[in-house]
């Protein structure tokens, strides 16, 4: 069994449509990569008790729990205080982290900007080589920021530090068909492989109806097998490939 996952995303501005999420596919790709299935994701409001509720349930109900948004030096940055209460403890100031962003300011910073050495206590700093503060884990719960390219670097520090287990196979292939007539014979394809995860994506492309079918697992003979099966029901049914 591959460990599990949900993301939480923090953050008013992605609740009011002010800024679209950009980290969940991102989290999404490389979880699968590793071998750690994503099973759900949540957003919440910049409220302490959503954020409390949120992570208490989600880190009891999985290996692993992913936090984005709300650790930056603003007033609305409540994240790492917030998961401190939700875990019963302090936050504490890392001196390692201050210096480091005494010294990547040049000298050039406000409480404010020390704010980002806080962690809650017990937690594990995440490193990494540049220069913005970095990310912590505390037990399951990996707390990292919500801007996109700073998101991906903390992520990538974190995940030599976790379990994983097999990356998920895909096989994806695109007809010019509707689902609805693809639908029976997929149902019947789905209940001789239930270790494969096939999916049916209806799409419309300049007028015209089409679907993308996936076949996703961790045995990549088992997903091939399955596929194998998809192909002929298209070749059967007479439905036309569209091309990439």
């Amino acid at each position: 069994m591959n460990p599990s996952a949900a993301v939480l995303i923090i953050g008013n501005e992605v609740l009011s449509g002010r800024t679209a999420d950009a980290n969940l596919n991102h989290i999404a790709r490389r979880l699968n990569d590793v071998g750690i299935t994503l099973k759900e994701a949540r957003v919440v409001k910049d409220v302490p008790e959503s954020i409390v509720e949120a992570v208490n349930t989600l880190r009891k109900a999985y290996t692993y729990v992913f936090t984005t948004g709300g650790i930056g030096p603003t007033h609305d940055d409540i994240t790492i205080p917030t998961i401190a209460k939700a875990f019963g403890v302090a936050v504490e100031r890392n001196l390692q982290v201050e210096e480091k962003l005494k010294t990547n300011t040049g000298g050039n910073y406000t409480a404010a900007t020390l704010r980002m050495a806080d962690y809650p206590a017990g937690s594990r700093v995440i490193w990494h080589g540049e220069g913005f503060a970095p990310g912590c884990i505390m037990e399951n719960v990996i707390i990292m920021a919500g801007q996109p390219h700073v998101m991906q670097v903390m992520l990538e520090a974190a995940l030599p530090l976790l379990s994983q287990g097999t990356p998920m196979h895909t096989l994806q292939v695109d007809v010019w068909a509707r689902e609805s007539i693809i639908a029976e014979g997929l149902e019947a394809i789905q209940s001789r492989f239930a270790d494969v995860e096939i999916g049916s994506y209806p799409y419309r492309h300049n007028g015209k109806a089409g679907t993308a079918l996936v076949c996703r697992g961790e045995s990549l003979p088992v997903v091939e097998k399955a596929f194998k099966e998809i192909k002929k029901l298209l070749e059967d049914l007479g439905a036309q490939t569209r091309a990439a």
